[in-house]
């Protein structure tokens, strides 16, 4: 248990969705200047070495966000084509939690769960100087809950385990489901893998029984005899999300999609409830 590290991971085409959805979210809440609460139920370790041997075995990085060209990145992503780029020159590929920790404000705070034992030094080490930053070295599931409502302020969640176990998938509707009924205005982004037996479905189903917000479905779909037997689409549920968010996202992918090195690649964009 708790085998998992995102290093092998970082900066693939998952990453690339769901970063992108992150950062256009937060850079649309910035336009008010009342206080954002972040919460990253799963944080990782927030920075990762991209020239490493991690990266190098899986190869994600390389044909995910490795494959892009920045000098004519969509304009709709400039903010994290910029973020991204800045740190790729120090040949390191910047978490969730990190890549909001640069976009927030100095009114606004993070609230960091990590159980990995080997990742949370990493991240405690990382926000160390950064007092907007609380990490806490408890489950991110259990924990969320408690943060909610946030007074005088707004919220915008981050729910993104790895997925090992299958209860992973019951745990993220439980967790989304007492947050939401404490808070139904906040903004919930949920990742989720698309892999074989399309355990998502049951979580996704789940999850619209409950909510009377705006739902959307962001995926991307890849395909390619590199990633045979491997997770090859990836989604993010988003609740309340900004009005422009879909437009924004369905303008850059048109781009993006034709710079992924990959046979075929696809992006879509499904409002679920409106």
């Amino acid at each position: 248990m708790l085998s998992y590290r995102h290093g092998y991971h970082a900066g693939g085409f998952a990453d690339l969705l769901k970063h992108a959805v992150l950062s256009l979210i937060i850079e649309y809440l910035k336009r008010k200047p009342a206080p954002i609460r972040y919460i990253d139920t799963h944080a990782g370790g927030g920075l990762y070495d991209i020239g490493g041997e991690m990266a190098a075995k899986t190869g994600e990085f390389a044909k995910g966000v490795g494959s892009l060209a920045f000098d004519d990145f969509p304009a709709q992503l400039q903010v994290y084509g910029s973020l991204i780029e800045s740190y790729l020159s120090q040949e390191r590929y910047p978490g969730s939690p990190l890549i909001a920790a640069d976009l927030l404000r100095p009114q606004d705070e993070l609230k960091l769960f990590e159980l990995h034992t080997t990742e949370v030094p990493r991240l405690e080490a990382l926000f160390a100087k950064d007092r907007r930053v609380r990490v806490s070295p408890t489950n991110g599931f259990q924990g969320l809950a408690p943060l909610l409502p946030v007074q005088h302020a707004r919220a915008f969640v981050l729910i993104d385990p790895p997925y090992e176990l299958r209860a992973e998938y019951t745990d993220a509707v439980a967790c989304l489901k007492a947050a939401y009924l404490r808070m139904n205005n906040g903004v919930f982004a949920l990742w989720y893998p698309i892999i074989d037996g399309a355990p998502h479905l049951p979580m996704l189903n789940s999850i619209k029984a409950f909510v009377d917000s705006k739902l959307w479905h962001f995926e991307l779909a890849v395909k390619d005899e590199s990633i045979r037997g491997k997770m090859s689409s990836t989604g993010v549920l988003v609740i309340n999300p900004p009005w422009t968010l879909a437009t924004d996202l369905n303008e850059a992918f048109k781009a993006i999609t034709q710079q992924l090195p990959f046979d075929s690649v696809k992006f879509s964009a499904e409002c679920v409830l409106d």
